[in-house]
């Protein structure tokens, strides 16, 4: 029997009521979704609600945090362009 393959996401969540937006990374993007709206990460507590508005995952843990590394450091304007870029 074949062993199930992990994937790692990359994703991006918006704060439409504080207009922010939050980069992370993840194994399980429902579960993590749920926890950034439920209060149980530090940065988003209380900033919500929140929605997806990119993700794009990956085989290997090291390709996605490269990626997340990559994204946290872009400005809005290359920000909304990777959110624009997604959409569809």
């Amino acid at each position: 029997m074949k062993q199930k393959e992990i994937l790692y996401y990359v994703y991006i969540i918006y704060s439409a009521e504080y207009d922010i937006y939050y980069k992370g990374y993840t194994t399980n993007i429902d579960e993590r979704i749920n926890q950034h709206n439920e209060g149980e990460s530090e940065y988003t507590k209380g900033k919500g609600p929140w929605k997806l508005v990119y993700i794009k995952h990956f085989e290997s843990k090291k390709d996605a945090l490269v990626e997340e590394k990559r994204i946290k450091k872009l400005n809005r304007t290359s920000l909304m362009k990777l959110i624009g870029s997604s959409v569809g």
